[in-house]
């Protein structure tokens, strides 16, 4: 009996949302030619007039998240705080998507579509307007993507604790004991702040110290 997602028409749009919708609600490994097919209500088959293969399907998926970038329009802040907005902008995107992180890094095919390449010109715009030439542009963009991507893993896995503490509950007094202060000093002093740590106000240090390196190193450029 075909359904009423088998009904409304099939395209390659709805079939890379189909993929997007399995991946945020089962994970990377759950997307499959025949999970999709059964999300949008077709036989597998029906794929293949749409998207060549799978590889073709998780691409078009890669450039799928791209696209939820959202790039503000003529905005005149300094450089320093639009960067810092976009920093901001690709975390939201990767929380709302935790799983893509694991599909960019195994991922051996670059993006072509230049609407998926927009975040990275805006990136690389911001980053040349510090001063950079290109060659230290690409440095800084791979050494700020690698630090949002790390974060936002540390993030969606409750890593601030550092496994020292329940990211659930965590409580330093109960687990205090647990932690011979003569061998581990500094853990027992930094227990309390592990279970205070906040994630917004942890990515902002971050960010602090990224930009103040930056702003040193690229000043005299400009």
């Amino acid at each position: 009996m075909r359904t009423v997602k088998a009904r409304e028409k099939l395209n390659r749009d709805r079939i890379v949302d189909a993929a997007l919708l399995i991946m945020d609600r089962e994970g990377l490994e759950a997307v499959t030619m025949r999970r999709v097919a059964r999300e949008v209500g077709v036989e597998a088959m029906s794929l293949y007039h749409h998207v060549a293969d799978k590889d073709d399907l998780l691409d078009r998926l890669c450039s799928r998240v791209m696209t939820d970038f959202r790039i503000p329009e003529d905005d005149d802040r300094p450089w320093t705080e639009r960067a810092r907005h976009g920093a901001r902008e690709w975390r939201r995107v990767l929380k709302s998507h935790p799983n893509v992180i694991a599909l960019f890094a195994e991922r051996t095919k670059p993006m072509t579509e230049v609407d998926s390449l927009l975040p990275m010109e805006y990136a690389l715009s911001l980053i040349m307007e510090s001063g950079a030439d290109e060659r230290a542009a690409v440095q800084t963009f791979n050494v700020m993507g690698g630090y949002i991507m790390g974060f936002v893993m540390m993030e969606t896995g409750q890593m601030f604790t550092a496994g020292a503490l329940d990211a659930q509950n965590p409580d330093p007094a109960a687990v205090a004991p647990t932690f011979p202060a003569d061998q581990l000093p500094c853990i027992a002093a930094a227990l309390p702040h592990l279970a205070t740590c906040d994630p917004d106000e942890q990515f902002e240090f971050g960010l602090d110290l990224l930009f103040g390196g930056l702003e040193t190193r690229f000043s005299g450029a400009r």
